[in-house]
């Protein structure tokens, strides 16, 4: 998979929280492109849910929250798994050539499940 990250500003910051603890960080679009690809490797199908979005736009900079129910499926080990992520995510948006760009995003990992998935 190449990923683009083309919603993301390019020096755009990403930062994911599980548990409490920052697990990633990462800054621009080529370094979060690389690590996106390096996480979805073994994935073969992802689905993102996305729901409750509230964005409050003021001029060319804008703030979100959203929330998600990520589900990914994949082999792990020789096994087909199903890993379930609910997360919230709190976005900052600026606006750059008329687009409206993510320039930095913090995601919380609220929960995950991996499940087996058997044929």
């Amino acid at each position: 998979m190449k990923t683009k990250c083309n919603c993301f500003s390019e020096n755009a910051i990403s930062e994911t929280v599980a548990e409490g603890k920052t697990i990633l960080k990462l800054e621009g679009r080529k370094e979060m492109a690389q690590a996106f690809d390096n996480f979805l490797r073994d994935v073969e199908t992802i689905y993102h849910f996305n729901g409750q979005q509230v964005v409050k736009i003021n001029g060319n900079n804008s703030v979100g929250k959203w929330y998600c129910l990520i589900t990914l499926l994949g082999s792990e080990n020789g096994k087909n798994i199903k890993t379930t992520i609910g997360a919230t995510y709190k976005v900052k948006y600026i606006r750059i050539n008329n687009k409206l760009l993510v320039s930095r995003r913090g995601g919380n990992f609220k929960r995950q499940d991996k499940t087996e998935i058997k044929s």
